[in-house]
């Protein structure tokens, strides 16, 4: 008796499976990059919507309150009564004697109830909208800093939820630049080779033989100090882009050279086939799966060359803001000592890209599916 392919379930395992239905069951297997992709959904869902999930602006400051530590949420009062709405105490700062330093204590008579959905700070969301609905708001007068507050004493979970606008959209900017770039610049080097591929090779070999932080930190320097911060943003993602197209147009070359010699690419050409239907419909079918591999192992690297840019000084400037200058406020040694909680946004950032390293290999394996 024969199966017919029509009439058994893609999950059957007498089903017959295309490449496409193979790949993706490859990468479900593989439980870290379904992970990975995951969280990287949270964290850019909560991005786009840093203004509503915030429950303070990015300028918003307390001067009474600068250096704060984190003041969470609690759920039982001072006499260990459970409440289903959560609440926060009272804040209270005075200097201690013997150090001189501002400490902050809670004042267990005073507690605030949490608002969700409450009105607070206006914004504008995704610069278009303006309101001022937030996830989560805490009652006049009190405040909450679930991650404590800077030097000025501005909400640092509010700053890192406006950062990652900035330093997870850099890099999918940076790397779509680079990917544009290094897929032409690959398939024409290696579809027509002889003088123009080794002109190609030539510049690619001088801009890879760079040590990569001081190649950056001298396009970096090219940004006019004027510019607005939107346009530094995006001349940001130029130099990033300009840095990292080399290495992918050299692997794409290497891929449609030996693909140009294929039987398929020969019948193309000897059909009269346009330079643009051998490239569009049989070259670039062919690398997309390898460049979007590569393009997903590249953000990270992206991620990072802003983060080391703008902790040096040469990168994002307020009042926008990124994880980096995050970081770069906490460059000192006290930092280490008395305030660890400035450095998060430094877990943020390996968050990210060890789940785009994972998301990666989960890529890398589905793009061979019938290897073991």
């Amino acid at each position: 008796m024969t199966v017919s392919s029509a009439t058994v379930s893609p999950s059957s395992p007498y089903a017959i499976l295309s490449v496409r239905q193979l790949m993706w069951r490859r990468f479900r297997r593989n439980r870290l990059a379904v992970g990975g992709v995951w969280i990287l959904l949270g964290l850019y869902l909560v991005s786009a919507f840093a203004g509503f999930v915030a429950p303070y602006g990015v300028r918003t400051t307390h001067d009474q309150f600068a250096l704060a530590p984190p003041h969470g949420l609690h759920f039982r009062d001072a006499d260990g009564r459970f409440t289903l709405r959560p609440f926060v105490y009272g804040l209270e700062s005075s200097v201690d004697r013997s150090t001189f330093r501002k400490i902050f204590t809670r004042v267990p008579e005073e507690t605030y109830s949490v608002r969700f959905l409450g009105r607070g700070v206006e914004y504008k969301l995704w610069g278009l909208i303006e309101t001022n609905r937030h996830l989560f708001t805490v009652e006049d007068p009190g405040v909450i800093f679930l991650l404590g507050t800077d030097r000025q004493g501005r909400d640092l979970f509010s700053r890192i939820l406006y950062g990652s606008q900035v330093s997870l959209t850099v890099g999918l900017l940076g790397v779509l630049l680079a990917l544009v770039l290094g897929t032409v610049i690959g398939i024409v080097a290696g579809y027509f080779g002889g003088l123009l591929d080794s002109v190609i090779q030539r510049v690619i070999e001088v801009l890879l033989s760079f040590p990569q932080i001081p190649l950056w930190l001298a396009l970096a320097t090219l940004v006019p100090p004027t510019w607005s911060s939107i346009r530094v943003y995006f001349g940001l993602s130029l130099v990033l882009s300009i840095v990292n197209w080399g290495g992918l147009a050299r692997q794409v070359r290497g891929m449609v050279y030996a693909l140009r010699e294929e039987d398929f690419i020969r019948a193309a050409r000897y059909t009269n086939c346009s330079l643009a239907r051998i490239v569009l419909r049989h070259l670039l079918p062919n690398t997309l799966s390898h460049v979007l591999v590569v393009a997903t192992l590249a953000i990270p690297q992206m991620i990072l060359g802003e983060t080391a840019l703008s902790f040096l000084g040469l990168g994002i400037r307020p009042p926008m803001t990124s994880w980096g200058l995050l970081l770069s406020e906490a460059q000192h040694v006290r930092v280490v000592l008395q305030q660890t909680w400035l450095l998060i946004p430094s877990a943020f950032v390996i968050l990210t890209i060890i789940c785009f390293n994972f998301m990666g290999d989960g890529l890398r394996d589905a793009a061979d599916p019938f290897s073991q």
